[in-house]
């Protein structure tokens, strides 16, 4: 037996129905920090040294990114879709 159940609800009832806190204060409070940390950089270096330090893994996770954007460049783009109308 299979029953689908559809909930129309935002995603705010959706919390509170769950019991999950409301993290939206703690939200604003990031979006502002990191705004207001890209309002002193003038540079590239500057910004780029501003995304190393919010970097989940730092420096290393910044190359591993650029390894990953730069291999899709190099193979023309993010995958390949191929003609079905031949199979």
């Amino acid at each position: 037996m299979k029953v689908t159940v559809d909930v129309d609800c935002s995603p705010t009832e959706a919390r509170a129905f769950l019991g999950l806190p409301d993290l939206t204060p703690l939200h604003d409070k990031y979006v502002q920090t990191v705004l207001d940390s890209f309002t002193g950089t003038g540079s590239l270096d500057q910004v780029e040294s501003l995304m190393k330090s919010m970097s989940p893994m730092g420096d290393a996770g910044i190359r591993m990114f650029k390894q990953m954007m730069d291999l899709g460049m190099a193979s023309g783009g993010m995958g390949t879709t191929k003609d079905k109308k031949g199979d």
